[in-house]
C-alpha cells in the first residue's frame, strides 16, 4: 500500500547514489521513457489571451489553523482506512446540514486497495487540548464508497502502488451538470500500464467516462493530483482550460519538484472518446531524470525523497497562491535504507527485512509549497520556462498533525482541496485516527 511502504518493486532498477541537481539519471538503461509519453497535444500558449489584472500573494501568515473531524465509518465497497490520496470539495453538497459556517461536502477516495470515491460531510472542525481524537466531531457519509474507474478504458490494469487525483467542477462547455474528474497512474508503470489517465463522473458516483491522455506530459507527471483553475485567471491565461493536473514522482521521473498541466477535457467532446490526447498547457514542470540531461533545473532545496501529494489554487479578495501540499525531505538524500546504508550498484547487497529500500533523507517535515500565480501565467505565455517559477514561502505544518511519530516518518499529508467562497482549505492526514485518517483545516484570508 502506498502509505505503508515504498515496497521492494525497486529492486529491478540500478541505482544512482544522492540527490539533487547533480544526481545522474535513475531510470532503467535502454529505457527512457520515451515509449510511455503519448504525441504531444496542443500545448502551445494561447494567442495573446486578454491580461488578468495584477493580484497580491498570499503569505503563510494568512492561513490560521481551524482544527480536524474524523472520518466515517465504512461504507459500500470500502472504507477509511489506509486513505488519503484524493479529496476534492463540492460547493453544494449536504444542502440540508447545519448552518456551521461549513458548508458543502467532500468527496474522497478511501481504501489504499480498492481506490473507490465516498462523499461526506463537513463537521465543525475542533482543536482539542492534546492530539486525542476523542475530542473531534465526526463526518457523516452522504454517499457511500463506490468503484467508479472500474471498466473505464484500460484503468483496471493499474495495480501497484496506485495513486489518484480528483476535482470538482461545475457544468462546463457543453455539459449540463458538474462533474468529478479523476486520474489514477502507478508507480512503476511499465508498457502495459502505459494506459490512458483521466476520466469524469457524476456527483452521484454515476455515468464514467474516459480514459483520456495527457498531451506531451510523461506518464509520471500528470496523474497524481488534481484542482480548479479561477476561472479569471484561466481566462487571461489558459483560455478554455480550468482543470490543473499534476503529479510529483519520487526520484525525480516526473521532475525534480511538482509538474502542473492545464486542461479543458470538455472541450474535446462530451465527453471526450476513450484514447483520447487531452490538449493540455505545461505550467510547471521541473527537469527530470528519465528524460532530460544534467545540468538539471531543479526546486530550490529539492531531495529526490521528497513527496508531493496534493495541490490547491488559492484565493482571498485579491490575492492567490497556488500551493502544493507533501512531505519535504531535510538533511542528506540516499538511495538505500533508512539507516544511512547506500544502496551499491552491484552485489552483495544488504539485508532489507523490511522491505524499506528507496529514497531517503534524514528527515522529513510536512509542509506547504507557495507558487506566485503570475510565474505560472508567464510560462502559459510562453515568457517564462515551465522549470523556471520557485516557491516564493513555505509553511511547516508538523505541530498541527496527529501522526508524527518520528523524524524520518514519511507521508505526512495527503491530498487537499479548497472552498473558494468561504476559504477553506481542508488536508488528510493518512493514519492520524487508528488506520484512518484525518481531516484538518485553515482559514484563507
Amino acid at each position: 500500500m502506498r502509505w505503508a511502504t515504498v515496497v521492494a518493486i525497486m529492486l529491478v532498477l540500478p541505482i544512482f547514489i544522492g540527490c539533487g541537481a547533480s544526481t545522474g539519471p535513475t531510470y532503467p538503461p535502454g529505457n527512457n521513457n520515451e515509449g510511455n509519453n503519448p504525441p504531444p497535444g496542443d500545448n502551445n500558449p494561447p494567442e495573446q489571451p486578454p491580461q488578468q489584472p495584477a493580484i497580491g500573494l498570499l503569505q503563510p501568515s494568512d492561513l490560521t489553523y481551524l482544527g480536524a473531524f474524523r472520518l466515517p465509518d465504512a461504507s459500500g465497497g470500502s472504507s477509511w482506512e489506509w486513505s488519503g490520496d484524493a479529496m476534492t470539495y463540492r460547493p453544494d453538497g449536504d444542502a440540508d446540514g447545519p448552518d456551521d459556517g461549513f458548508p458543502g461536502s467532500i468527496f474522497g477516495v478511501g481504501h489504499d486497495w480498492d481506490k473507490q470515491v465516498s462523499e461526506v460531510t463537513i463537521p465543525a472542525p475542533v482543536i482539542g487540548q492534546g492530539k486525542g481524537v476523542e475530542e473531534l466531531n465526526r463526518a457523516e457519509t452522504l454517499r457511500p464508497f463506490a468503484n467508479v474507474h472500474s471498466g473505464v478504458g484500460q484503468l483496471d490494469r493499474l495495480d501497484e502502488m496506485v495513486r489518484v487525483g480528483m476535482a470538482y467542477l461545475p457544468a462546463q462547455g457543453a455539459q449540463t451538470r458538474a462533474k468529478l474528474y479523476l486520474c489514477f497512474g502507478q508507480h512503476l508503470q511499465g508498457e502495459e500500464q502505459s494506459v490512458p489517465s483521466h476520466m469524469w463522473c457524476e456527483t452521484d458516483l454515476s455515468g464514467s467516462r474516459g480514459a483520456w491522455r495527457i498531451g506531451g506530459a510523461s506518464i509520471y507527471s500528470a496523474n497524481d493530483y488534481m484542482f480548479d483553475i479561477p476561472a479569471p485567471w484561466a481566462a487571461a491565461n489558459t483560455p478554455g482550460k480550468l482543470l490543473a493536473t499534476g503529479r510529483f514522482r519520487d526520484g525525480g521521473w516526473s521532475g525534480q519538484g511538482p509538474c502542473l498541466f492545464a486542461i479543458g477535457p470538455w472541450s474535446q467532446g462530451n465527453p471526450p472518446a476513450d484514447g483520447t490526447i487531452l490538449d493540455a498547457l505545461p505550467l510547471l514542470r521541473y527537469d527530470s531524470t528519465a528524460t532530460d540531461q544534467e545540468p538539471f533545473a531543479t526546486m530550490d532545496d529539492y531531495h529526490h525523497a521528497d513527496e508531493w501529494t496534493g495541490g490547491s489554487w488559492l484565493t482571498a479578495s485579491d490575492r492567490a497562491a497556488v500551493v502544493f501540499v507533501g512531505t519535504k525531505g531535510t538533511g542528506d538524500c540516499w538511495y538505500g535504507l533508512p539507516d544511512g546504508t547506500v544502496w551499491p550498484d552491484e552485489p552483495p547487497y544488504p539485508q532489507d527485512p523490511n522491505g524499506d529500500r528507496g529514497w531517503w533523507s534524514s528527515g522529513f517535515v510536512g509542509e506547504m509549497l507557495f507558487y506566485d500565480p503570475s510565474d505560472l501565467a508567464a510560462v502559459a505565455r510562453g515568457t517564462m520556462q515551465p522549470n523556471e517559477p520557485q516557491p516564493y514561502a513555505t509553511l511547516p505544518i508538523d505541530d498541527q498533525l496527529f501522526h508524527i511519530t518520528h523524524a524520518q516518518e514519511k507521508y505526512h499529508t495527503g491530498a487537499c482541496a479548497f472552498d473558494r467562497e468561504h476559504g477553506i482549505l481542508y488536508l488528510l492526514e493518512p493514519l492520524a485516527d487508528g488506520e484512518r485518517s484525518l481531516v484538518h483545516a485553515w482559514r484563507v484570508q
